[in-house]
């Protein structure tokens, strides 16, 4: 008897089509986008941008919530970020014409946001603190928090008490596909990342998933991270 799994070609088909995968992307952020906003992101129509969203919702790619009058979409988990970086990690290795454009340029590549946690030369940056001082210890496929780890997080206003009890995966790493190495996703790097919006360290650009590391925040990332952001 045949086992039943899930279709690789199926979920391959709606992410390869080139309008669905520029909408993806534009949702990497987190954000929740309208449809016109998704349809000019994928640079297409508003009438084909309906019949693409369809299919990502059915696909259970997207997940679609109503407030009022006005529709908006949503990346349906973080396990679908995590998907959609793979596979820009594998095109970056690939042959020049499969590998990922972005706009934004070193902006993009110095600080961005993947799902919810942070990417980019500052999301290796932090990664590479938490492991280096003994917070985080990761392996290829996971991670756990130290107990002088949580004594970090704990003065650094991140209770992870509460994190223990989402259904996501704690704490693992997340291949950084411009950079080639690891960044901290889970719900540690969620924590991680809103305590540094929360604190100004970082804000958010208009229309890219790039962020901007704040006067506030080279100080802040370098007394407490140790990490110069000055270059």
């Amino acid at each position: 008897m045949q086992t039943i799994q899930p279709s690789l070609a199926e979920v391959a088909a709606l992410v390869g089509n080139p309008a669905r995968a520029n909408m993806l992307t534009a949702l990497l952020d987190g954000r929740a986008l309208t449809a016109k906003e998704l349809a000019l992101a994928g640079g297409v129509a508003p009438q084909t941008a309906s019949g693409h969203l369809a299919r990502l919702t059915e696909g259970r790619l997207l997940t679609l919530a109503r407030q009022g009058r006005h529709a908006y979409y949503r990346l349906a988990s973080p396990l679908i970020g995590r998907m959609l970086e793979g596979i820009m990690a594998v095109a970056v290795e690939g042959p020049p014409r499969y590998q990922p454009r972005w706009r934004g340029g070193d902006a993009l590549r110095n600080a961005r946001t993947c799902y919810d946690h942070l990417a980019g030369r500052l999301g290796v940056a932090l990664a590479d603190a938490l492991v280096s001082h003994e917070h985080v210890v990761l392996s290829e496929d996971g991670g756990v928090v130290t107990p002088q780890g949580e004594e970090f997080f704990q003065d650094f206003g991140i209770d992870l008490r509460e994190r223990t009890r989402s259904r996501r995966p704690f704490c693992r790493p997340c291949l950084d596909w411009s950079e080639r190495r690891p960044h901290l996703a889970g719900a540690v790097g969620a924590a991680l990342a809103a305590r540094s919006f929360e604190l100004g360290w970082i804000g958010r650009l208009r229309d890219t998933r790039a962020v901007l590391v704040t006067p506030e925040g080279r100080l802040g990332f370098s007394d407490t991270f140790g990490i110069d952001l000055t270059t």
